[in-house]
């Protein structure tokens, strides 16, 4: 019996041209851990962040206070939440680092200096870097930016972090290894301004190190693109954000 993927949208010819305000197109909410002139640290959240090897791009806002701290003190620790966190990383969105006397910053944000106690996450002293990681989030990158750039539309700073320790909650290893159990690990997805878990799992790469058995190969189908089928396990998991 051949088990099509979820979200399967026939396609029906039938496109629209359409200008969204956003192209956020689905990808992991991340914690950002900087350290402030004064030696405290700042605590923000962003839904841009994706990793090539051992270095992770970051998309900030340029009146952000991550991306000014970044550009002066550039360690920092990447945390990545998990579904459950959600209304804890919603209310970290609605605060802001940056003291008042420095600029305007975000206006609908309000000034909270210790956004850890505000939130209700811990911090956890890190090993490589200054600034602390986020106790509760199941994976932790110590990382250093090695780059701190406008973007090619001057709104935005892209930053390149380079990591240089991970930390990732024994329950999401696989025995005996250094990979991270995907089976076992959900990220928070951030998708067009409302927070999804990851749905079951439906196949893997064909490099993947973390091949499981119990798998069945099936062959693609005319409506399939092809790839590996099995049953997931872990539920889809989807909580609605506040209005944009």
């Amino acid at each position: 019996m051949r088990t099509a993927p979820q979200h399967q949208v026939t396609a029906s010819g039938s496109h629209l041209a359409i200008t969204p305000s956003i192209l956020y197109f689905g990808t992991p909410v991340v914690l950002l851990t900087t350290e402030n002139p004064d030696g405290t640290f700042n605590l923000a959240p962003i839904s841009s962040a994706w990793a090539l090897g051992q270095v992770v791009v970051l998309g900030l806002s340029r009146e952000g206070w991550t991306g000014a701290n970044l550009a002066e003190r550039p360690e920092l620790v990447i945390s990545l939440p998990e579904p459950g966190q959600w209304a804890a990383v919603e209310r970290l969105g609605g605060l802001t680092g940056r003291p008042p006397e420095t600029g305007p910053g975000n206006r609908a944000a309000r000034y909270e200096p210790d956004k850890f106690s505000a939130t209700g996450f811990r911090a956890q002293p890190s090993q490589r870097v200054r600034p602390p990681r986020v106790a509760e989030c199941p994976i932790q990158l110590e990382a250093r930016a090695v780059r701190v750039a406008p973007d090619a539309a001057g709104e935005f700073l892209i930053v390149e972090a380079r990591v240089a320790k991970v930390h990732a909650d024994e329950r999401l290893v696989v025995p005996g290894t250094q990979h991270i159990d995907p089976a076992a690990w959900s990220p928070l997805i951030y998708n067009f301004r409302h927070y999804f878990g990851l749905g079951p799992e439906i196949g893997h790469s064909g490099i993947s190190e973390t091949p499981r058995e119990g798998r069945r190969i099936l062959d693609p189908g005319p409506d399939d693109i092809g790839g590996q089928v099995l049953t997931g396990r872990r539920a889809p998991f989807f909580v609605p954000a506040r209005k944009p």
